[in-house]
């Protein structure tokens, strides 16, 4: 088995072959989705880092790896620190990296159907000042040598449910097309998974954690689509489902289709088409618009029938994870269970659900330390015992699709684990700080604001409770959530303007999925994170200012650890809505948990949500 420091070398050599002098390796594939196949995992891979957002840069004689602040801790345990530097996220780039430690006269690679074309302007024309070549290449480095690379799935792709979706893909191309022929114009590239799926109401299996399936779409204004897919993955039933005005063609055949396009306007997505895509439309002779992926915000706001999937999905979810919390509760104290075997117990509970299709994204089961490491992911290394009188956190979710309904479902508990003897109590400072996350989840579940609002502007009300304190956490409040898609879905974001990801800046709108998560982590020691999902709803408030007000529909529903709670550091209102979303909980979850025959959970869910 190879090493990384192998993998390295051998990556250097291959450089050297190519008259390269250095390469850049994101965490991304050609449709650059947050969540990658097998097979476009190069920078797992060459260098062991397993999170969902990193890069590494390369040169002869020395390399780096870029994480931001919800990583720091992850990419020292993870990647060699003798072969790599750690830099940090936005404080600088790869780009800015090379173009600091790259001779002049370099030339450096990149594979353009891996990277955004921001990317690629940006760093040509910081490398032009350095007199250094950015240069595209021809076949990436790495699959080279990478001898045992997966080979892409070619899993049937299906047809999505219209009463699932709440729509039909006709409806949608339609928009799609009426946009078209409003703007001017002829054609748009629709390259990401996920935006593919909704258009197309087709799912797959093809990703972990995201039912999509890989291919493109040229949709075009006079309403006709073509889907470019492996011919492996059309089955007559997904034909049948496309109809006449949907083109099947051979994935192999995108690149041909788009140098086809001479003397047409075509709208392409910076932020969600790789810079190969921009190149061959200019290399064609088409004009190129840069302009938003016009499916991303319909897709965004969930119509009735999605968002009632989505409450379905949540009871069902919520039974089943309150069944795992009872049964940490019970276990857990022994000091016989571990995180992998706690991650394996919940996907058990889940899996009772014969809708459920696959875990949304990798479980965050983390112990003790672990809790502290806001993308903690468990493997046979990391894996540890849960220690008594420790905290447990456990970040989850599930993609559910059935006749009932589909949705995705994103929760995060964070629990005291006692002793055998019951006596382990937690310390003065858990219970401040995972009350002063409550407070801040409270404060975002209650919000009221007016139509325009940002997510920015919001994010200061998850934290106030903590500044208060000199306390804070690096990672955003919220996330948007697809609909029996991706986990995180734009264009919504609760989350500093300062940060590394964008979407902060979009206004909130009815429909649309947020998931509220606060969190507190003193590393090496414990971590807090409190998280449902919310669903932005329109309010009526007497006597309000004209306009459009909005508030949140809570979607979540499991008991929170009332051992945690420092109750007289909250409000009489925040005792209130304690007590009241407890209330929802047993209401919603009584009967989904009578339905399992678990009388144990039923009365666990009894006793943990009583008042406070």
């Amino acid at each position: 088995m190879q090493t990384y420091e192998t993998r390295l070398d051998g990556l250097r050599r291959e450089l050297a072959k190519r008259g390269l002098d250095g390469f850049v390796i994101p965490i991304s594939a050609e449709h650059m989705s947050e969540y990658v196949g097998a097979y476009a995992q190069r920078l797992h891979w060459l260098t062991g880092f397993g999170g969902s957002a990193g890069s590494a840069a390369v040169l002869n004689d020395k390399a780096a790896m870029f994480t931001d602040g919800r990583y720091t801790v992850q990419v020292r345990e993870q990647v060699d620190g003798t072969l790599y530097d750690y830099e940090d996220v936005p404080a600088t780039s790869p780009a800015k990296w090379i173009a600091e430690h790259a001779p002049e006269g370099a030339r450096i690679g990149y594979d353009a159907w891996l990277h955004g074309i921001g990317w690629a302007e940006e760093a040509h024309k910081l490398f032009a000042k350095k007199g250094i070549e950015l240069v595209p290449v021809e076949g990436n480095p790495i699959d080279a040598i990478w001898d045992d690379r997966p080979e892409a799935s070619l899993v049937p792709a299906v047809p999505h449910d219209d009463e699932h979706a709440g729509r039909s893909s006709a409806d949608k191309r339609a928009e799609v097309a009426d946009w078209l022929k409003a703007e001017g114009y002829d054609s748009t590239v629709i390259s990401a998974l996920d935006s593919v799926a909704w258009l197309l109401n087709m799912r797959g299996k093809d990703v972990d954690n995201t039912p999509v399936a890989l291919s493109y779409v040229l949709a075009h204004a006079d309403g006709t689509a073509e889907l470019f897919i492996a011919p492996e993955k059309v089955t007559p039933e997904l034909t049948k489902h496309l109809g006449n005005a949907v083109t099947v063609r051979d994935r192999a055949d995108f690149v041909p289709s788009l140098e086809a396009l001479k003397g047409k306007t075509v709208a392409v997505d910076p932020n969600h088409a790789v810079a190969g895509i921009f190149h061959a439309l200019a290399e064609s002779g088409a004009t190129v618009v840069r302009a938003d992926d016009p499916t991303v915000l319909p897709k965004a706001i969930k119509n009735p029938a999605e968002q009632q999937g989505h409450r379905d999905a949540q009871a069902r979810d919520g039974a089943a994870v309150s069944r795992f919390l009872r049964w940490i509760s019970i276990h857990a104290p022994s000091g016989e269970i571990d995180e992998l075997t706690a991650a394996a117990k919940l996907l058990e509970f889940r899996s009772v659900d014969g809708d459920l299709k696959d875990t949304s994204f990798d479980t965050i089961s983390a112990a003790a330390g672990h809790a502290a490491l806001p993308h903690y992911k468990v493997d046979e290394d990391s894996n540890i015992t849960i220690p008594p009188g420790s905290i447990f956190l456990c970040d989850s979710g599930g993609q559910y699709i059935g006749e009932t309904g589909a949705g995705t479902t994103d929760i995060t508990r964070t629990v005291w684990v006692g002793s055998k003897d019951g006596d382990a109590q937690p310390t003065a400072e858990m219970k401040d700080r995972f009350t002063r996350v409550l407070k801040g989840h409270i404060a975002i579940a209650q919000a009221i604001f007016p139509e325009g609002t940002t997510g920015g502007q919001l994010d200061t009300l998850a934290r106030h409770a903590l500044w208060q304190v000199g306390c804070d956490y690096a990672h955003g409040t919220g996330h948007g959530v697809g609909s029996a898609l991706g986990v995180h879905e734009g264009p919504q974001r609760i989350a500093k303007t300062t940060g590394s990801q964008g979407g902060t800046t979009e206004p909130l709108a009815a429909g649309m999925i947020c998931s509220n998560e606060p969190g507190y982590y003193k590393a090496g020691e414990f971590g807090i994170r409190i998280e449902n999902l919310v669903l932005i709803e329109e309010r009526e408030i007497e006597n309000a200012d004209e306009g459009t007000w909005f508030g949140f529909e809570n979607l979540t529903w499991v008991p929170i650890d009332r051992t945690l709670i420092d109750v007289d550091l909250l409000t009489p209102e925040e005792r209130d809505w304690v007590d009241h979303y407890h209330a929802c909980c047993r209401e919603i979850l009584s009967a989904r948990l009578a339905e399992t025959g678990d009388t144990q959970a039923t009365d666990w869910l009894e006793r943990h949500t009583q008042p406070l």
